[in-house]
């Protein structure tokens, strides 16, 4: 069982594992023995309440497919068991992230004392490099 938040949890039954063999250096090991890992999860198929799906399947991310099946490769570490705790902690902070809600911005306008300290600034600086400018001829 995952647990997403204190009131959310995934069953064992929503995450699929499939074991694959890792890519890259490894020695003689990696062309005999699949450590590494693909999770599939199926949003639709999920126990995630309906608004939660919604905000998932409009999130984009690039391990999201048009299914709505999200797929998770883990290779960081060397053994399966190890690799599944990646995927699944992967699992959770993805999910995390499309279910937070952006909070709203509100229109702000700035100060009438740090705009006047703006336009002084600039009419300070167009002074300087006058002064500049006259120094040079």
């Amino acid at each position: 069982m995952l647990d997403i938040t204190e009131t959310i949890h995934l069953a064992d039954w929503e995450i699929e594992f499939q074991p694959i063999r890792a890519q890259g250096s490894g020695g003689q090991n990696v062309n005999k023995v699949a450590s590494a890992v693909h999770l599939r999860f199926d949003i639709h198929r999920s126990s995630l309440p309906s608004a939660y799906k919604e905000r998932l399947l409009n999130y984009s991310d690039q391990r999201i497919n048009q299914d709505g099946v999200i797929v998770i490769k883990a290779q960081r570490f060397r053994t399966l068991e190890m690799n599944k705790e990646d995927a699944l902690l992967r699992l959770k902070e993805l999910i995390q992230l499309a279910i937070k809600q952006a909070k709203p911005r509100r229109a702000t306008k700035p100060t009438k004392g740090s705009q006047r300290r703006r336009v002084d600034e600039k009419t300070q600086r167009g002074k300087t490099k006058a002064l500049r400018n006259k120094i040079d001829f």
